[in-house]
């Protein structure tokens, strides 16, 4: 079973390489690697051209941002399983693609997996801030708060060219509404990995500042909207509680 890693990149000099060597070392032997730069101006092509004879697939022009990107890589991945390790992001071991595609062989039938992941301090990478513990998807679970860590979300091709990519009229929240989708309208069969699968970095754009974080909800608001999904009127509350309480799980 071959597996795409995608990885979008944008002036990400500082973190981009630890990517990388992170999906090298990985001991699953079937990785198709996917880099899509969207025009670095900073040290990120240079980081990539070093590794170019060992990145399967590398394209760097213009893009719409980030989810634009994404799907441009999901286009072009050929992969039976495809997932998205972002340019800040890095996997928490070396066996974590193998472990993915043992799920996938245990049940033939899944259309996807997704674990647990570690927030991490932006330096030391080796503390841990949160821990998003997840669990198996119940029917009706995102109206409660919950939701997968889409940096751990691998789902098989079929299931993008069935159900659709990301949608870009949602800069700040697509990969949300994609999994609101997928789970709740598409109900495709998932199993819950129980593996921290990877560290991300604190400080993404989505946190910000309140303003930001203001703005990702009403994103999710809408992304209920549009898939005809019942939105409730505590919706912000109950998404935010659990997020709290992963600071001070281990």
């Amino acid at each position: 079973m071959k597996i795409s890693i995608i990885t979008v990149t944008y002036n990400c000099e500082k973190t981009v390489e630890n990517t990388i060597e992170s999906v090298l070392s990985q001991d699953y032997p079937d990785i198709e690697y996917v880099v899509i730069d969207g025009g670095s101006n900073d040290g990120t092509l240079d980081i990539l051209s070093h590794y170019k004879n060992r990145i399967n697939i590398l394209v760097s022009e213009p893009d719409r941002g980030i989810y634009d990107a994404m799907n441009k890589g999901i286009r072009m991945a050929t992969g039976e399983v495809l997932g998205l390790l972002n340019a800040d992001d890095f996997f928490a071991s070396e066996h974590i693609i193998s472990e993915v595609a043992a799920a996938f062989k245990k049940e033939p039938d899944l259309d996807g997996i997704h674990g647990d992941l570690y927030y991490v301090d932006p330096v030391h990478t080796d503390k841990v801030i949160r821990y998003w513990k997840t669990k198996e998807y119940r029917s009706g679970a995102f109206a409660c708060g919950w939701h997968p860590a889409h940096p751990t979300l691998y789902l098989k091709k079929e299931v993008f060219m069935r159900c659709g990519g990301f949608n870009t009229t949602f800069t700040l929240s697509a990969d949300f509404e994609l999994m609101l989708r997928l789970y709740e309208c598409y109900h495709i069969h998932t199993r819950h990995l129980n593996l921290v699968m990877v560290k991300m970095r604190m400080g993404g754009a989505t946190s910000k500042n309140l303003q930001v974080v203001f703005q990702g909800m009403m994103q999710c608001r809408r992304a209920f909207k549009i898939n005809h999904l019942y939105y409730p009127v505590f919706y912000p509350v109950m998404r935010i509680f659990p997020k709290l309480f992963q600071y001070f799980i281990r």
